[in-house]
C-alpha cells in the first residue's frame, strides 16, 4: 500500500525539490505543481509533489500521523 504524506517545501531547484515534515527530509519532483513556492505545503506520493495543501490542513494530517505513530 502506498500513502501520499504533507511536506512542506523548503529547496527548490528546477522542478527537484526537497520537502520537510517534523525534520525528515524528502526529494522530490514538482512537475505537476504549478509555479511552486518555498513554505508551501504538498501532497507527495510516490516522490512527486500532486497536490497542493492549505497549511492548515497539512498540520490537521501531520498531527493525525503522529497519533497514529504513537499509537503503535
Amino acid at each position: 500500500m502506498c500513502l501520499a504524506v504533507p511536506l512542506k517545501i523548503v529547496e527548490i531547484d528546477g522542478l527537484n525539490a526537497v520537502g520537510e515534515v517534523e525534520g525528515l527530509r524528502r526529494k522530490m519532483r514538482l512537475d505537476f505543481i504549478k509555479e511552486p513556492r518555498l513554505g508551501e505545503y504538498v501532497i507527495v506520493h510516490a516522490g512527486f509533489a500532486i497536490e497542493r495543501l492549505p497549511e492548515a490542513q497539512a498540520l490537521a494530517d501531520i498531527e493525525a500521523w503522529a497519533e497514529v505513530e504513537n499509537a503503535l
